[in-house]
């Protein structure tokens, strides 16, 4: 991969890519004050992603270069959820879309939404490092930019956008996984519930279990139908909501979270436990809250184990 950007590289280097013409600023947060004289290694860090640790301003860089390579190779890698007109006349809907990192065609997608607090999307730390590692392994992501005050809205406009474009994106419609950090968290969880789906798409929506089914057998039975998520990967969440429509759930924490308490999580996975939903539950001594992919931590190689959960679960 060539070295286009490294962590001495800034954010006015960035902006001013012409492959990134049109979406460069939604690769930092937008509703955060971000100098364009900042490197790399100064934009990663708790002065901008607040809430945050464990920050690797080489796995920005290394983001980076793999979305240039990207455009390199002619692939296009960021979808607007809402058209022209609508951004026309909400202007405020022209921060919102998915950046694509293809796996493998036909494979199934994951959509990743960074936390934040509802304040700020924290993309380029708690989602761009997991779609880059999942396409890695041959697996479709997204990674969701939504608005902060309409993060359910936004993500399910673009659950409705990959499911009426699969065919292009070549993406499998159903098995999809929603991902999450923190408040992220709180969206995959929400949308990966087949009730609150339903009522945020206004579409009629398919439980997982019938869409599982369908995976391996008449896949017209699911026309005109929304798929649940098969699987909810949460990271570090208060999320607390539970009920027989929600999707199976992975979950993982650290002890020394002073936002989510990995007992009030694992209560909640023991709560699903119970109405026969699968779950998967891991917690690490001493990692803070958004430690993100957990490089070089306790945490580190979670991601597999989540992407292991998903597929027992397609």
């Amino acid at each position: 991969m060539s070295e286009r950007f490294t962590t001495m590289s800034t954010v006015g280097d960035v902006l001013s890519e012409p492959e990134f013409s049109g979406f460069a600023r939604l690769l930092f947060p937008v509703d955060m004050q971000v100098r364009e004289d900042m490197t790399l290694e100064d934009l990663t860090g708790s002065r901008v992603y607040l809430w945050y640790s464990e920050f690797r301003p080489e796995k920005t860089a290394e983001v980076l270069n793999d979305l240039y390579e990207r455009r390199m190779r002619g692939e296009r890698i960021f979808y607007p959820v809402y058209s022209r007109e609508e951004r026309r006349v909400r202007p405020e809907k022209g921060y919102t879309g998915l950046f694509f990192l293809r796996g493998e065609a036909g494979a199934p997608f994951a959509v990743i939404n960074a936390g934040g607090g509802f304040c700020y999307v924290a993309a380029m730390h708690d989602s761009f490092p997991h779609a880059l590692e999942l396409s890695r392994r041959g697996l479709n992501a997204f990674v969701m930019i939504y608005r902060p005050d309409s993060p359910f809205e936004d993500l399910a406009r673009a659950l409705c956008f990959i499911e009426d474009n699969a065919r292009e994106l070549g993406v499998d419609p159903l098995g999809y996984s929603l991902w999450g950090g923190s408040a992220g968290a709180r969206m995959a969880a929400a949308l990966g519930n087949a009730d609150d789906l339903a009522r945020l798409t206004g579409r009629q929506c398919a439980g997982w279990r019938d869409a599982a089914a369908a995976r391996s057998g008449d896949r017209s039975a699911l026309s005109g139908l929304m798929p649940q998520a098969s699987a909810v990967i949460m990271q570090y969440t208060g999320y607390d909501e539970c009920s027989p429509a929600d999707a199976p759930a992975y979950a993982c924490v650290g002890t020394a979270d002073g936002i989510a308490s990995w007992r009030g999580m694992r209560r909640r996975l023991e709560r699903l436990d119970r109405l026969g939903i699968p779950t998967e539950f891991h917690v690490y001594p001493g990692l803070r809250h958004g430690f993100g992919l957990g490089t070089g931590t306790a945490a580190e190689g979670w991601i597999d184990d989540a992407a292991a959960f998903w597929n027992r679960q397609i």
